[in-house]
């Protein structure tokens, strides 16, 4: 039987330095797309794939990241007081429970398989989901939970992949796969950020993963990558020749790059169009527009 995903690690430690200004006091994870910080969609996501245990890989300066999952009596209490039972709720939303989050401390930027092997000790010998919240997905069925079901199937690593176009593929990395037919498909080839001339395929891979042990095991011995860094991708091609393969999920869902300016504007766009109590006043907004 494949062991339940109950761990994710969410590297967390970039300077957010393509936000600046705005990032040079708070941490990238905390921009609010419409009224929740980055951070938020990436952790309701986990929960609702059954996510109970968070490992936050951290740098100097991301305190504010812990801070918003505490509980706020004050502000508990003056919502109460002024009957604001709907506000409470949304604020329960961002709490979470003693224990829930544990934070490790990233002191070189070495790269996000670096990133996941500082948090080795507290993952253990159990499979694990890796969460970027700078990649947000807009979906029925949260991303993960439709990777955690894969993952029960196939017991390897689960990889979230998404067709892109074939001139973007140095932007990513890149799988070659055995076939494109169905949502699941097994991997036969990683490469990270290829020229579009020697791409495999145009599927490439988002901040979404989960991952078996030996990723870490394989990172302990890892040699830096392409750009110097201690690839992840390099880690989880090594898993493709092992019992349990490697596998790319093309799942549901629309997903926005909220790592760039760009992107974020696009996801605040949608997800505001998504919002039943703001999609009038913003639709009829955008109509108003003059462009060019």
């Amino acid at each position: 039987m494949t062991q339940k995903v109950t761990k994710a690690v969410l590297p967390i430690a970039g300077l957010g330095t393509r936000f600046l200004p705005a990032t040079k006091s708070m941490p990238k994870e905390m921009m609010t797309l419409v009224d929740r910080p980055l951070i938020q969609y990436a952790m309701d996501e986990a929960r609702a794939a059954g996510i109970t245990d968070f490992i936050f890989v951290t740098a100097k300066g991301k305190g504010a990241l812990v801070d918003y999952f505490d509980k706020s009596p004050d502000l508990e209490r003056s919502l109460k007081e002024k009957g604001k039972t709907d506000l409470m709720e949304e604020l329960a939303r961002s709490d979470m429970p003693s224990g829930a989050i544990s934070t490790i401390r990233q002191q070189e930027a070495l790269g996000l398989g670096h990133a996941v092997w500082c948090a080795r000790r507290l993952i253990g010998d159990e499979p694990f989901a890796v969460i970027l919240p700078d990649d947000v997905i807009m979906s029925d069925k949260p991303c993960l939970q439709q990777m955690t079901e894969a993952h029960r199937e196939t017991g390897g690593c689960v990889i979230a992949a998404m067709e892109v176009d074939p001139d973007q593929t140095d932007k990513y990395g890149i799988l070659s796969v055995a076939d494109t037919g169905g949502r699941a498909v097994k991997v036969n080839g990683m490469v990270e950020k290829p020229d579009p001339k020697d791409a495999p395929s145009n599927l490439a891979v988002i901040g979404r993963y989960i991952l078996t042990p030996r990723v870490l095991d394989a990172l302990d011995t890892q040699d830096p990558g392409k750009g110097g860094e201690i690839q992840l991708t390099d880690a989880i091609a090594k898993q493709i020749d092992g019992a349990l393969g490697v596998w790319g999920l093309k799942f549901d869902g629309q997903r926005f790059d909220c790592g760039s300016k760009a992107g974020f504007l696009q996801a605040t766009v949608a997800f505001g169009l998504a919002r039943p109590e703001l999609r009038d006043d913003l639709a009829g907004f955008l109509k108003t527009l003059k462009l060019g």
